[in-house]
């Protein structure tokens, strides 16, 4: 089965190349920018309907010019269009302007409206505006004339009556590449974006100040197929291709083993939450390597699954358990999944327990998902991503992956997806760095980003539900980026189901359990 082909995200300098490769191939700039200014008069009409007044807040560059466009088309469409210009544009030199300016009944450039004051008047009799200021190329601090410009649209958003406000492209002040947000941006309810989404679109806090996001076609696609672009939104369709099949005559065997080690006595629910997740995404056999004393919580919450007896008891895993863990797993079949970590604490001891399992599945090849504490210990390691198996699967939560990447939380969270890029590609490791819009980057350097932004996640044990989804994906055969993508996708969708029934909080982690069957349902049935 062939994967559906994935909604791009790009960056700057992929959508760059998209439009030099559509001017070589005969669709002019000038051609993309009709096109992108005709194409969002049209969205506009049909997600907002045909507004009264429209004030188009126009900049100097290529942005401007489709915003230019636009606005001739909402006026031959009888919108009554007003044009603000932030700075002169030289009919001489500007063939945008000298074609659509007759097409605008009213424009002012910012220059003759020293005090703002017929930009407020503008703005206060207008049902619409237009942020057509800035593009994807430019990404300096906002400051002088257009912070001014700014700070009177922002006190107009707050006023009543409602103004709507549609960005081109993006909010101005975005980092189409990272999603910061200049200090100074308004958000929109309706982002017009041309081409594709950019990577900037679904990452914080570009994300949420974008307000319905809208792509607009503008010719490229049928021309440029061949450039290459890094980075695709998940959907649906693309973990439907990829969900393990089950035959009619099939026994617990053919869907795989995942063994879960961790736990600790200050945790002893995590591996459980683990467990069963594997178990409730397919698994078929689930080995629990526990201390003693999780014992109780585990056998009482998962009874499907067996366990390794420690060597010791101690409140945490330690050498010991290491070595007979070892041992039952020199007996395992070599496809059976590993996963390490869930609970799994920071004592001494644990430390010297996951160098010693760590070497030997290492040795062993085997496939491997790293969450929590184990990730917490490797990355106290020097060169700690050799110190895994090849292709294994990494669960950082931002904090972990800083750690990982011996930087601070605020830079991973800057560029999500640039960090998980980066690293998949020099650690050669799967990445899922959780949280708003999940990113999912594999060694080849490409990424996933999950179109999920969900609040009621983050709350303790959803992430050792994620690594146990995962692990169950891998037991049954997928591959390791597969694996990644259609456990955190049915995790994120089991969240979202919850969510849509009982509000932005309150979830249990326990209680995303059995709501996977229901997604893997409606996942394999299909729209």
């Amino acid at each position: 089965m062939h994967s559906p082909t994935p909604i791009r995200l790009v960056s700057v300098a992929e959508m760059r190349a998209l439009e030099q490769c559509a001017d070589r191939r005969g669709l002019s700039y000038e051609r993309m920018m009709h096109n992108a200014g005709a194409g969002a008069a049209e969205a506009l009409l049909r997600h907002l309907g045909k507004p009264q007044r429209v004030v188009a807040l126009i900049g100097p560059g290529n942005n401007g010019g489709d915003g230019l466009v636009c606005a001739a088309h909402l006026a031959r469409q009888g919108v009554e269009v007003r044009a603000y210009l932030l700075r002169a544009r030289d009919p001489d030199l500007d063939a945008v302007w000298r074609e659509v300016a007759q097409a605008i009944s009213v424009s002012l450039v910012l220059a003759d409206d020293p005090d703002l004051n017929t930009l407020r008047c503008w703005l206060a009799e207008c049902d619409v505006v237009l942020d057509a200021l800035l593009g994807i190329g430019v990404s300096r601090p906002i400051s002088g004339d257009l912070q001014r410009l700014l700070a009177v649209l922002a006190e107009r958003r707050a006023a009543p009556p409602a103004v709507a406000l549609v960005a081109l492209d993006g909010v101005t002040g975005m980092n189409y590449d990272t999603g910061a947000l200049d200090p100074c941006a308004v958000p929109a309810d309706l982002t017009l974006t041309f081409h594709a989404p950019k990577r900037g679109h679904y990452q914080m806090p570009a994300a949420q100040a974008s307000g319905k996001l809208v792509v607009v076609p503008i010719g490229i696609d049928a021309l440029c197929p061949d450039v290459p672009i890094a980075v695709a939104l998940a959907d649906a369709a693309q973990v439907r291709a990829h969900l393990p099949q089950r035959r009619p005559d099939a026994h617990k065997g053919d869907h795989g083993r995942v063994w879960v080690i961790g736990g600790c006595a200050d945790y002893v629910g995590a591996p459980t939450l683990a467990a069963l997740a594997a178990y409730r995404v397919g698994a078929g056999l689930v080995t629990l390597a526990v201390p003693q004393c999780v014992w109780p919580i585990a056998g009482a919450r998962c009874p499907e699954a067996t366990f390794v007896p420690p060597a010791e008891d101690v409140g945490a895993l330690g050498p010991s358990a290491a070595r007979l863990i070892a041992e039952r797993l020199s007996q395992a079949r070599a496809q059976d999944v590993v996963l390490l970590g869930p609970g799994m604490g920071q004592a001494p001891q644990t430390g010297e327990a996951l160098a010693r399992l760590c070497a030997v599945l290492r040795e062993r090849g085997s496939p491997i998902v790293c969450d929590a504490d184990a990730l917490n210990w490797l990355a106290k390691q020097s060169q700690w991503h050799r110190l895994l198996p090849p292709q294994s699967v990494l669960t950082p939560h931002p904090g972990e992956m800083a750690r990982l990447c011996a930087t601070d939380v605020s830079a991973v969270q800057a560029d999500r997806v640039g960090w998980a890029l980066r690293a998949a590609q020099q650690w050669g490791h799967v990445v899922v760095l959780k949280g708003a819009y999940p990113v999912i980057a594999s060694p080849q350097g490409t990424g996933l980003v999950l179109p999920f932004a969900n609040p009621v996640l983050a709350v303790a044990g959803t992430g050792d539900v994620l690594a146990g989804c995962i692990a169950g994906f891998m037991a049954q055969g997928c591959l390791p980026l597969h694996a990644a993508l259609c456990g955190a996708f049915v995790h994120a969708r089991a969240g979202q189901a919850w969510r849509d029934q009982h509000g932005d909080a309150g979830l249990l982690a326990s209680d995303l359990l059995a709501l996977l069957p229901d997604v893997l349902r409606e996942l394999r049935v299909g729209p």
